[in-house]
């Protein structure tokens, strides 16, 4: 396994459910993964959700993978970083229009970018479930 595998897995089931820390209290979700490549896991969010308060606080998040076919589950962990990058959110305009449906512009600063550029990553099957985690460090 390597991290090029789990950008297949993550690219192929993209709902991530996305934890946080919210004041001591975790706190999960579902996010759709925007797109994954040798540069990280990438996401966007607004200003004024919940979530975006928790890692600006917090920035240690994980992602759960989970595979509908077989149950299989990617974990990832990292530090989310922001992007700060115009080119960037315009892309993510273009591939998610209904973000702009929703009023947002790339100048919009209510939408934010931030990815796991580096972390750990690791599956689990109910086959391995008690096996040594075999992580993958990008």
């Amino acid at each position: 396994m390597d991290i090029d595998t789990c950008i297949k897995f993550a690219t192929e089931n993209p709902i991530a459910w996305v934890a946080t820390d919210d004041e001591g209290q975790p706190r999960v979700r579902p996010l759709g993964m925007w797109f994954a490549d040798k540069t990280g896991f990438y996401f966007q969010t607004w200003t004024i959700k919940d979530i975006y308060k928790q890692i600006v606080k917090n920035p240690k998040i994980e992602l759960g993978f989970i595979g509908e076919e077989n149950g299989r589950v990617l974990r990832v962990a990292g530090r989310a970083e922001w992007i700060e990058d115009i080119e960037l959110k315009k892309k993510s305009l273009e591939d998610r229009p209904f973000l702009a449906d929703m009023g947002l512009t790339p100048e919009s600063p209510e939408l934010v970018l931030f990815r796991i550029a580096k972390g750990e990553a690791y599956f689990w099957t109910m086959e391995t479930n008690l096996d040594p985690k075999k992580k993958i460090f990008f």
